[in-house]
């Protein structure tokens, strides 16, 4: 037999080494998936809400509590609480049972944050919350109004709304604090704590704080109906009694408590991880327990919150009125007082005077919170 001549025709490529059959980049469509909502994360495995098929009623009593892993073409990309994801797999929610994040469904609000403002790193904090909960103690450990700007030109970046509750108002006034927020369209919401009659230690009880004290039920209540409805992240310094307040809220979550250091006046780290509770619609005897509207996101404490991803225009999209009126400063324009022809300061002179006032304080406020993105001196 002769030797014949070989063309292209002939050569045979094995992909790799492990085999001959040829990756394709198709993937299934899982037609079969269900949907699922992350209220958990620890350590590569996340806690779902599923929807029971076999029930048709609404509120939790119809869903399934399930365990899942991430699939492999997800594993670059971050999965946190508040996530809808669909899930294939053991859905059954049975013991020892894992099922499969296949797809993140598109995300309505996306709450970000970076360690400093030099960082490139971004850090996804909860996606689709509605609402960005500022907790902050009028006393023990003192506020910080700059910590406090910082996470309300997040929520503004994000889309979100700003709710600040003010803790501790047994201690000092939350006066001064609602005059610097409110003109930024910041609702503000107190809360204050007395006594408590049980002589044993609650540092762990429903709405009781570790020194005995409780936080008194009629403002827990005027927090709880500003959550109604509502998809709600809690994020405060630690020791503000943000999770005193989770407890009052949910009493099931049973979040622990700790006590602010005499010497540095900061918090202990008590939530050590994101969580999503369920809102009961009251905590009051012969209430249902399967009765909820809204969720609460607790996230752990958190000592800073750079802002490297926000720009500034889209916090200037958060101030309609000053939108507008930005719209006639030159090109380049800082809108920071010192920025010359800045249309913002025109619109404070050319103001009737019995609106001066507000407009004045509107706008200051707006140039602190620029001021703590871009790190310049308000």
């Amino acid at each position: 037999m002769g030797r014949r001549d070989i063309d292209e025709s002939d050569f045979r490529s094995r992909p790799s080494k492990r085999g001959s059959r040829p990756r394709t980049k198709q993937r299934p469509e899982h037609s079969d998936a269900v949907t699922g909502l992350v209220t958990g994360v620890d350590r590569g495995r996340y806690t779902l809400l599923v929807k029971d098929p076999d029930d048709s009623g609404d509120g939790t009593s119809g869903e399934k509590i399930v365990t899942a892993m991430k699939a492999r073409e997800l594993t670059r990309t971050r999965v946190v609480v508040g996530d809808r994801v669909d899930v294939v797999g053991d859905v059954s929610g049975g013991d020892g049972s894992l099922a499969r994040i296949v797809r993140i469904q598109e995300r309505t609000s996306t709450l970000r944050r970076t360690a400093d403002d030099t960082d490139p790193y971004e850090r996804i904090v909860v996606a689709n919350a509605d609402q960005l909960v500022i907790v902050t103690a009028l006393a023990q450990p003192e506020p910080r109004t700059g910590m406090i700007d910082r996470c309300v030109v997040a929520a503004y970046d994000a889309g979100m709304s700003v709710l600040l509750c003010l803790t501790k108002a047994d201690l000092a006034s939350p006066d001064e604090l609602r005059a610097l927020y409110e003109p930024l369209g910041v609702e503000v919401v107190v809360t204050q704590r007395a006594p408590s009659d049980d002589e044993t230690d609650g540092a762990n009880s429903a709405g009781q704080t570790a020194g005995g004290m409780v936080l008194v039920p009629e403002s827990v209540e005027e927090v709880r109906e500003r959550l109604r409805g509502l998809v709600s992240v809690l994020v405060g310094h630690s020791g503000v009694g943000k999770s005193t307040l989770i407890n009052a809220l949910v009493p099931a979550a049973k979040r622990a408590t700790g006590v602010v250091n005499d010497v540095t006046g900061r918090g202990r780290h008590t939530s050590t991880s994101a969580v999503a509770l369920p809102l009961p619609v009251a905590v009051t005897e012969g209430s249902s327990a399967d009765a909820f509207d809204g969720w609460v996101i607790d996230t752990p404490g958190v000592r800073s919150f750079g802002l490297a991803h926000v720009e500034v225009s889209h916090l200037l999209r958060a101030f309609d009125d000053l939108d507008e009126v930005a719209q006639e400063c030159p090109r380049g324009c800082t809108h920071l007082a010192d920025a010359p022809d800045c249309a913002l300061d025109d619109w404070i002179e050319a103001s009737p005077e019995d609106e001066r006032p507000a407009r004045a304080a509107r706008l200051t406020s707006f140039r602190r919170l620029l001021a703590s993105r871009t790190g310049s001196d308000a």
